[in-house]
């Protein structure tokens, strides 16, 4: 069981965390609003969004089962053809639960 300090030193964490966040968030679009988006610069930003999706999602696809793969593999295709995050990564959701249902 929880004790209430245990319960309030929780609480405390979890304000700092998200005030940093916000800073961090805040932060970025701040001294961003000071770099001029040259071509170059938007090239370093699209490419660092395009590793650090690859970092999260390799060890994924390493360690899930193949309901989870299928899922992966789902959000990606849909994501390259129709281009729409939402729709991605509903059909693999979708394909995750399915699979895990009825497949794997």
């Amino acid at each position: 069981m929880f004790s209430i300090l245990q319960t309030s030193n929780m609480t405390v964490v979890i304000v700092i965390m998200a005030l940093v966040t916000l800073a961090t968030r805040w932060g970025g679009v701040f001294i961003m609003s000071y770099i001029p988006l040259s071509d170059r610069v938007q090239r370093f930003i699209q490419a660092m969004s395009a590793s650090v999706f690859i970092a999260l999602i390799a060890p994924i696809m390493l360690e899930t089962d193949m309901a989870g793969r299928l899922a992966l593999i789902t959000t990606f295709v849909l994501m390259l053809v129709f281009k729409m995050p939402i729709v991605a990564m509903s059909a693999g959701i979708f394909a995750a639960a399915m699979g895990r249902q009825f497949l794997f």
